[in-house]
């Protein structure tokens, strides 16, 4: 299969990038900028280009027999002093729907669009935060389009654990210094609450998966281990190997603040993906340890 990662120098992008080619495809990226230098998607043929700004053509699209979305934005990726609902407008509601309109026409066969878990899990929120909003309309959106001759499916994960060489993995490095005493400053506890969390390796899986199997037309929720913000952070301490334990206190922590909680603080977003859909998507469960292992290992090593 010949396949295109739109935002594959990302870090989700990215190792899909590296696992697909790995299945024996033709992998290609799509992102505004090259890879660096020294990440291993360097020799990947790249398209320079932005899905929000027209910057992508049918004849850009037409080579590629299926097309991975991974460049949805999310709230992280909110600029301050911007007009919040022109840049969802721009990045999801219209941007992901008219990008999957180019594929159509472009005769793309696949498109696997990965968007997020909040919309299919907690519904009331669609009506009360923009982002989900803006993301479930995206989701929407896209498969509105899928037809019998152009499977269109969504993933939607929870909060992916991962990170890529070469692709800054910010969050992790703080985490990571802080786990190993280099942030005194911090107090060693988590917000209330919690949520889902998914190795990136689990999602690379499951996007293969839809790649051959994804029903057109559907949107998957897909997840793996329910965890207290505590619990989480408690993992990064005994990766990082530190004797200290985190407490839980129902405060705004600076490196997870409120904003970034999308259902609020205090709240466990929990559930459990469907057994039929995790097994015809082909991912692992059980995987998020190892993942955090991995991640602090590599960002505390570099």
């Amino acid at each position: 299969m010949n396949i295109l990662i739109v935002g594959g120098t990302g870090m989700i992008g990215g190792h899909a990038a590296l696992f697909l080619k790995s299945k024996g495809n033709e992998v290609a990226l799509a992102a505004r900028k090259p890879p660096a230098a020294d990440s291993p998607l360097a020799g990947f043929d790249t398209l320079i280009g932005d899905y929000t700004d027209n910057g992508f053509t049918e004849a850009d699209l037409a080579p590629f027999d299926a097309i991975v979305f991974a460049a949805g934005n999310d709230i992280r990726h909110l600029p301050k002093g911007i007009d919040e609902d022109e840049f969802w407008r721009r990045t999801q509601i219209e941007g992901v729907p008219n990008f999957v309109a180019l594929a159509r026409r472009a005769g793309v066969g696949r498109v696997v669009q990965l968007g997020s878990y909040y919309h299919q899990v907690m519904p009331r929120l669609v009506p009360e935060n923009a982002y989900v909003r803006a993301r479930h309309l995206a989701d929407e959106g896209a498969r509105a389009l899928a037809s019998e001759d152009f499977n269109v499916s969504t993933l939607n994960p929870p909060s992916i654990v991962g990170a890529l060489p070469g692709v800054p993995a910010l969050r992790y490095a703080t985490l990571t210094a802080w786990a190993r005493g280099e942030k005194p400053d911090i107090p060693d506890f988590a917000p209330a609450g919690g949520t889902n969390y998914m190795s990136v390796r689990s999602l690379c899986e499951a996007i293969w998966g839809a790649l051959q199997r994804a029903e057109t037309g559907k949107a998957y929720l897909i997840g793996d281990e329910n965890l207290t913000f505590r619990a989480f952070f408690q993992m990064i301490f005994d990766a990082a190997g530190s004797t200290r334990t985190v407490e839980e206190r129902d405060a705004e922590h600076p490196l997870l603040p409120d904003a970034f909680i999308v259902p609020g603080r205090g709240v466990v977003l929990t559930y459990e993906p469907d057994p039929a859909e995790t097994a015809t998507l082909g991912y692992r469960r059980n995987d998020v340890r190892r993942a955090v292992d991995e991640i602090v290992g590599q960002v505390g090593s570099g």
